[in-house]
């Protein structure tokens, strides 16, 4: 009698793992699904259209009166974690309508809660599956190391025409700790976020000369990291030319 307390929490403990896996799985699939739903609305109601025209977007969102720089905030997070929506239009208009200072300050805030979202999503569907299927194998080799993949993350959030939402999603399905995604994907968005806004703030107030400096400052931005990765390669190929 005194033994049958032990035996019934050993028969049940093995399938708690699983139950806990298919949970999340089925959580994360939830809101895929979700996400997929939100983007059909927003297209099939004529928003997604209004996200594009830059000067709409600017009205709907000062229209909204103080729950406008929420709107900004929501919108960065939709369009990070849904791919064809775009953030760019969203973030000049945050600066046409609070300018280069506090929309700035909504379109990182939202660019990085949607980051941890997406990064957070696919860490949910993916990660955990990968290791189940390679154990303790996962975290070496294709991972890379924790300062490498945040560098990477850092880079590729300093060049413009690299997909902001693959890169969040692919972050998930690494050893990259959240913290570190956060703070390099913080870092790595300040230019370009001030940028846009300013860009838009610029462009409210009439200012096509100043727009256009905006226009070449976002050019050399998007070159230094391509330029700075070009001169580590050749420093390595100087030091050792049988390298590629």
């Amino acid at each position: 009698m005194s033994e049958q307390p032990s035996v019934e929490p050993a028969l049940h403990e093995p399938r708690r793992p699983k139950q806990l896996f298919r949970i999340r799985i089925l959580a994360g699939i939830a809101v895929v699904l979700a996400l997929a739903a939100a983007y059909w609305l927003l297209r099939d109601s004529g928003a997604l259209r209004t996200i594009l025209d830059g000067t709409e977007l600017q009205r709907r969102i000062v229209g909204l009166g103080a729950a406008g720089p929420l709107a900004v905030i929501a919108l960065m997070v939709l369009a990070i974690m849904v791919s064809p929506i775009p953030s760019a239009p969203i973030a000049v208009a945050a600066g046409a309508a609070y300018g280069h200072g506090w929309g700035t300050l909504y379109v990182m805030l939202g660019a990085e809660l949607g980051a941890l979202a997406a990064f957070g999503l696919a860490r949910l569907l993916g990660h955990d599956t990968l290791r189940r299927w390679f154990g303790d194998r996962l975290p070496v080799g294709w991972l890379g190391s924790q300062n490498v993949l945040m560098s990477v993350v850092f880079a590729s959030r300093l060049v413009p025409f690299i997909s902001f939402d693959v890169v969040s999603y692919a972050a998930g399905l690494t050893a990259l700790s959240s913290w570190r995604f956060a703070i390099a994907t913080l870092f790595g968005i300040a230019p370009a976020s001030f940028l846009l806004t300013h860009f838009g703030s610029e462009m409210a107030a009439g200012e096509v000369a100043r727009t256009m400096y905006s226009v070449l400052a976002l050019g050399l931005i998007m070159l230094v990291p391509v330029a700075l990765h070009s001169w580590r390669r050749y420093r390595r190929q100087r030091a050792d030319p049988s390298r590629e």
